[in-house]
């Protein structure tokens, strides 16, 4: 584990509640990437699929990922919900190194000189969870529509509405999203491995959950997106993330990418 902030007074102690099957493997993963040292409280959902009460008692949205933040000297803990924002507080303190350089040389504070591996990094952070993680979770509400207990004289029904939405909204979306980002694989700063360049960034790992849980809810395979797939191939190779899989085998006895 990393040692504290250099200009951090004491150690902090720093806990995230990790559910499972859910966004906060993310900040698992970064922990484990930028050496943060952490303490780990994992949390089952309930039989609906739900994160349970207890996460409410810890962030009143009730949603994981949470990390508390203990530090000496102050009356409470700092308390941080949404996987962005936590990992660009921790990208500050522990891992600036892994953010792309963001002016071009004699550009620094011009509109214009960017790098464009910075200006990747910047949009694809929130593009994960505002634009192809709503797909993700609309795709899962359309399959539970699918396969909810109703009278078999009402599936049709149901049946027919997740069609009509699959057909009308999801494929059509789905389709936008993984053209776009196949295309920015292709076209990788510096010819690089990961989105933004060389190096893995957060936004590398933000996208890992959405591009996880398509693999099965997008409806697309391996040979449509070859790149996609290699690229989520590439990310499990991280030895960080073989790590992040293995502490919670090692607690909970399994681990799994999709509901």
């Amino acid at each position: 584990m990393a040692s504290s902030p250099p200009n951090a007074d004491g150690k902090p102690k720093i806990t995230l509640h990790w559910l499972e099957v859910s966004r906060s493997h993310r900040i698992l993963w970064l922990f484990e990437e930028l050496q943060v040292p952490y303490e780990l409280k994992t949390y089952k959902r309930t039989k609906e699929g739900l994160a349970p009460p207890e996460l409410q008692q810890v962030h009143p949205l009730g949603k994981s990922p949470v990390v508390e933040i203990e530090v000496p000297g102050l009356d409470k803990p700092i308390v941080l919900a949404e996987s962005a924002a936590i990992a660009e507080y921790f990208y500050d303190y522990y891992g600036s190194q892994f953010i792309p350089n963001r002016y071009r040389d004699g550009k620094d504070g011009q509109i214009g000189g960017e790098t464009e591996s910075w200006l990747r990094y910047r949009m694809l952070m929130h593009y994960a969870e505002g634009s192809i993680m709503p797909l993700m979770l609309m795709s899962l509400l359309v399959n539970r529509v699918r396969n909810s207990p109703v009278p078999f004289f009402i599936k049709p029904i149901t049946n027919g509405v997740a069609s009509k939405i699959e057909s009308s909204f999801l494929q059509r979306n789905f389709k936008t999203h993984y053209d776009f980002l196949e295309g920015q694989l292709a076209t990788v700063p510096d010819g690089g491995n990961f989105l933004c360049g060389k190096d893995l960034t957060a936004a590398d790992i933000m996208l890992s959950f959405p591009l996880e849980a398509g693999q099965s809810r997008s409806g697309f395979s391996k040979e449509q997106y070859p790149k996609i797939w290699a690229y989520i191939d590439r990310l499990h190779e991280r030895e960080a993330y073989k790590r992040s899989v293995q502490k919670i085998v090692e607690l909970e006895g399994d681990f799994k990418t999709s509901l």
